[in-house]
């Protein structure tokens, strides 16, 4: 009779799982919880200590430590020596352990409490785990409840092959190395604010996407904390790695202002359209304005439910991406006439975000990593007036919008908006003054009055050209962080030009 050992914190199906080995002719051993749980469901299960001949010690925190245990695992079934010296010890092999760890992670969640933290670290688990793993060959590993149905099958039809077993051995590996690396994660934030020795950034596989940047490149989906399985739904087509990038960067625009009603165009990771409006058909419509060139085969971003008349609106030009909270089925239906729209929602009545708290970029050899770039609730309320004049609400308002546009698009980067909706954009250039005049220079050709507007930069204007500019053009509220040795020329144009303007200290470099 073959002998799987089964230990597990998270106790799903693991009854299920327990009597289809026993029917496969398996024999149960098991430890604390689950071996209880196994018992009282009528399964006959042996309780650890019976295999280890030494009682479970030390309130727990040893009871499978033990040569019994990882003999059983770790022999090999083809050395007679392996063989001859479990048998002289009195070890009887364990072919099949199914494991999985103590919720450090849910622990951590819920309490700050250092002793109860330490207690939920998972010593004896991770060892059955590589035990197995790395006996793969001769025992069956199993770390993950949605195999439990596989495994199974694998037994039964006598499919549990080398190749299948390798898949699994890779699997129980990946599994203690994200346990671990979770563990050293939240040390090093509790104890070296974020940045100890060694940073693990550890992602789990949604989907492949056809390809990378380039055909030539291989590309996938990595999430952090299930995010994308929870709430990112594919309703139409498949998202590519660069559907990704831009769906990452207007998302968070249209995100930015809350509930409201707000919409979101990007074109290769920027910006080309945003608008707030009281819907989002008239949001929209108001986006597509400052650049409907470029928003041709965009990716579009609505903070709400997308219903069949504003489909019905977006159907009038070729876009590539569409994702919102919601799109109803009305709306699915007549997108469904486009082939190669795709739609994405989060089941949600507003877009999901899930405010990570790091961020990290590759770079040769290795990468940079950082605390993640937010903009606080009041930093545009809380910004210092530093003209004579004063802003309007509108333009107050219009200066907020403006400024967290800003925050989110690449530098050197200026944003002009104007009654809710974004007028002009500069973004992406080595020259601010050059980002501001571009941006004038394109809503010049879209027609489009920037008087009266509002501009944001993400950090300060180090001469006053810009002010100069803006003001030709008819701005009369700017906000930017400061800090410019020259910020005394900047305010002086402003105040020359009746302009109101606003630091608010914080920069907000994108790169």
């Amino acid at each position: 009779m073959k002998r799987a050992l089964l230990s597990v914190s998270d106790k799903s199906n693991i009854v299920e799982f327990a009597s289809a080995l026993v029917r496969n002719g398996f024999e149960i051993v098991s430890t604390g919880g689950t071996y209880t749980t196994v018992c009282n469901a009528g399964i006959a299960a042996i309780e650890m200590n019976e295999v280890t001949q030494f009682p479970e010690i030390l309130d727990g925190r040893v009871k499978t430590l033990n040569p019994y245990v990882h003999g059983g695992i770790l022999y090999r079934r083809d050395l007679q020596t392996h063989c001859d010296t479990v048998s002289e010890h009195g070890i009887v092999g364990i072919d099949l352990v199914c494991v999985n760890l103590y919720p450090f992670q849910a622990t951590i969640a819920r309490t700050e409490d250092f002793d109860e933290i330490i207690e939920n670290i998972d010593i004896g688990g991770p060892a059955m785990v590589r035990s197995a793993a790395k006996n793969f060959q001769d025992v069956l590993i199993v770390t993950d409840t949605d195999d439990y149905d596989r495994v199974i099958q694998a037994i039964e039809n006598r499919q549990d092959s080398f190749e299948f077993r390798r898949d699994l051995m890779i699997k129980a590996y990946e599994h203690t190395a994200a346990y671990d690396s979770m563990i050293a994660n939240y040390m090093n934030r509790r104890f070296n604010e974020g940045m100890g020795k060694t940073q693990f950034i550890v992602g789990h596989k949604v989907m492949d996407t056809r390809y990378g940047e380039n055909p030539h490149q291989k590309g996938a989906l990595y999430e952090f904390d299930n995010f994308f399985s929870r709430h990112f739904k594919t309703l139409k087509g498949e998202a590519s790695f660069n559907n990704l990038g831009d769906i990452n960067g207007a998302v968070k625009i249209a995100a930015a202002f809350g509930d409201s009603r707000a919409v979101c165009i990007v074109k290769h990771g920027n910006p080309c359209g945003f608008a707030i409006r009281d819907n989002l058909l008239d949001a929209y419509t108001e986006a597509l304005k400052c650049d409907p060139v470029s928003a041709f085969g965009g990716v579009v971003a609505l903070n709400g439910t997308v219903d069949a008349a504003l489909a019905a609106k977006m159907n009038e030009m070729f876009l590539e991406v569409v994702i919102a909270g919601r799109i109803t089925t009305e709306a699915q239906e007549i997108f469904a006439t486009k082939k190669r729209l795709k739609l994405f929602e989060y089941g949600s009545d507003h877009i999901v975000l899930s405010h990570d708290t790091k961020d990290f970029k590759h770079i040769d050899g290795g990468f940079v990593f950082q605390d993640a770039d937010c903009i606080g609730e009041q930093e545009v309320a809380n910004a210092t007036l530093v003209s004579h004049h004063r802003a309007s609400d509108q333009e107050r308002s219009d200066a907020e919008i403006a400024y967290k546009v800003a925050a989110l698009t690449k530098s050197n980067c200026v944003v002009y908006v104007k009654e809710g909706a974004m007028v002009a954009v500069g973004m992406g250039m080595t020259s601010r003054v050059d980002a501001a005049r571009c941006a004038l220079k394109k809503a010049e050709e879209m027609g489009l009055d920037v008087s009266g507007s509002a501009l944001a930069s993400e950090a300060f204007f180090p001469f006053r050209d810009s002010i100069d500019a803006a003001a030709a053009a008819g701005v009369t509220t700017v906000i930017e962080p400061g800090g410019s040795m020259r910020d005394d020329e900047v305010i002086a144009a402003a105040n020359e030009h009746g302009m109101a303007l606003y630091f608010s200290g914080v920069r907000h470099f994108l790169h």
